[in-house]
C-alpha cells in the first residue's frame, strides 16, 4: 500500500467515525428534547435513557446499581446507533475503513463492558476542569452534559455542538453583570433574561470601586458567571479598564474554588490591542489600560481554576458615539460564539479582532512597567 493510499484510508476511516458519531449526537439530542412529547413512545425512550443520568448524576457521582441499565439504555444503544451509521458507508467507501471503524467500535464497547461503563468519558469527579476543548470532547467536557443534561450533546468530536450552538448553558444560570447601564451591558442583560438567565447586576462606584470590594462578595457567592462589561475611555481608566477587572476576576476565583464546575467570567477587551493608541494622544490611557488587561487575561484564559473568555468587540453604537454596529448585534454575535463553547471571542465586521487573536494567544507580552503602575 502506497503513501497516497495510506492517507486516504484514514482519511476515509475519519470521516466514517465523525459522521457515525454524529448520527449517534443527534439521537442523543433528540432523547433529551422526547422528554415530553405528547407522544408516549417517544417519553418513554426519553425515560430509557435519563438511567444514564441516575448513573452518572449531576453532582459527577456514579451510582454502580445503575450498571446493568446503564449497559441496556445506553451503552448498547449507542454502540448501535455508531454501527449502523458506520456500515452505510459500505455504499459510499470501499470496505476498509468501514471494516476498520467497526473494529474500533467493537474494542471501545469491550473497554466501556469492561469497566462497567465507567470509560473516559464517565467518572466521578470533584472538580471538572476549567479548560475545555474547542474541537473534540474530553472528561471534563462530557462532565457537563451531566451537570446540564439539556447541552453539551458532542460525545467525540465537537461537532454537533458547534453546529447548534448546544456548548454552553444559558438558561437557569445566575449571571453577575457590571456595566449594565452601558450599551453593551444593557443589551447583553435584556438578552440573557429573554433566554431564561437570573441576571444580578453591579455598578462601579456603587458596588465596588478599586480596592473595595466587600459588597461584591456576595453577589459573587450568588452567580455562576461574572460578566465585566464596565470601563472607561478616558477618566480613570486604568481602575476601570485594568484594576478592578482584575481584582473582581481574582474573588470570584477565590469564592468559587470549592465548586463542582468553575466559576466562569466574560471579560470585554477591545480591537484596540490590536492596533493600540494609532498615536494618538486621547487614546493613549485607554490603549495601555486595556492591553494590560488582555495580559493578565491571558492567564485566566490558561487557567483551569476558572472558565475564562474575552470577547474583543468593534466599536458599537453606544454613548460614547456612532460604531460600526449596534450593542445589540455585539450581543448577538457574542452569544453566538459562547453558545459554541468559543472561549476566544471575536466581534467584528472588520476582523481586527480576529486577527487579534493571534496577539492575545501567542505574541502579546507583559510590559512590566504598565502592569506595576495599574498595581
Amino acid at each position: 500500500m502506497d503513501l497516497w493510499a495510506i492517507i486516504v484510508f484514514l482519511v476515509q476511516s475519519a470521516v466514517i467515525f465523525v459522521v457515525s458519531t454524529l448520527l449517534f449526537d443527534i439521537l442523543h439530542y433528540l432523547l433529551h428534547r422526547w422528554e415530553k412529547s405528547r407522544f408516549k413512545l417517544l417519553r418513554t425512550f426519553s425515560s430509557w435513557h435519563w438511567v444514564h443520568h441516575k448513573f452518572l448524576d449531576m453532582k459527577l457521582d456514579i451510582h454502580p446499581g445503575y450498571v446493568r441499565q446503564n449497559f441496556w439504555f445506553h451503552i448498547l444503544p449507542e454502540f448501535v446507533t455508531g454501527l449502523v451509521g458506520t456500515l452505510l458507508f459500505l455504499f459510499v467507501f470501499p470496505w476498509p475503513a468501514v471494516v476498520a471503524n467497526v473494529v474500533l467500535r467493537i474494542v471501545l464497547l469491550v473497554g466501556t463492558i469492561k469497566e462497567e461503563g465507567m470509560d473516559f468519558n464517565h467518572m466521578a469527579m470533584d472538580r471538572v476542569d476549567g479548560q475545555r476543548p474547542l474541537w473534540w470532547v474530553n472528561n471534563s467536557y462530557h462532565a457537563l452534559h451531566h451537570v446540564h443534561p439539556h447541552n453539551f450533546f458532542s460525545s467525540f468530536f465537537n461537532l454537533f455542538d458547534l453546529l447548534f450552538g448546544t456548548g454552553n448553558q444559558i438558561a437557569g444560570r445566575r449571571f453577575l453583570l457590571t456595566g449594565a447601564s452601558g450599551a453593551y451591558g444593557s443589551a447583553m442583560k435584556e438578552r440573557l433574561e429573554r433566554e431564561g438567565a437570573t441576571v444580578e447586576t453591579a455598578k462601579s462606584g456603587v458596588d465596588f470601586s478599586a480596592g473595595n470590594y466587600e459588597r461584591m462578595r456576595e453577589k459573587l457567592e450568588r452567580a455562576d458567571v461574572l460578566i465585566l462589561a464596565h470601563g472607561a475611555k478616558s477618566d480613570d481608566c486604568w481602575n476601570a479598564n485594568y484594576r478592578t477587572a482584575v481584582d473582581l476576576t481574582e474573588l470570584f476565583i477565590e469564592i468559587g474554588k470549592d465548586r463542582l464546575t468553575p466559576p466562569e467570567v466574560w471579560g470585554l477587551g477591545s480591537e484596540v490591542e490590536l492596533h493600540g493608541d494609532l498615536g494618538m494622544e486621547e487614546l493613549k490611557d485607554y490603549a495601555a489600560s486595556k492591553r494590560a488587561f488582555a495580559a493578565r487575561a491571558l492567564d485566566f484564559y490558561k487557567s483551569n481554576a476558572l472558565v475564562y473568555r474575552h470577547i474583543v468587540p468593534s466599536s458599537f453604537t453606544s454613548a460614547m458615539g456612532k460604531g460600526a454596529m449596534s450593542a445589540q448585534t455585539a450581543v448577538g454575535i457574542t452569544l453566538f460564539f459562547i453558545k459554541r463553547g468559543f472561549t476566544y471571542v471575536p466581534v467584528t465586521f472588520t476582523t481586527l479582532a480576529c486577527w487579534n487573536y493571534f496577539r492575545f494567544r501567542f505574541i502579546q507580552k507583559a510590559e512590566s512597567g504598565e502592569l506595576r503602575a495599574a498595581e
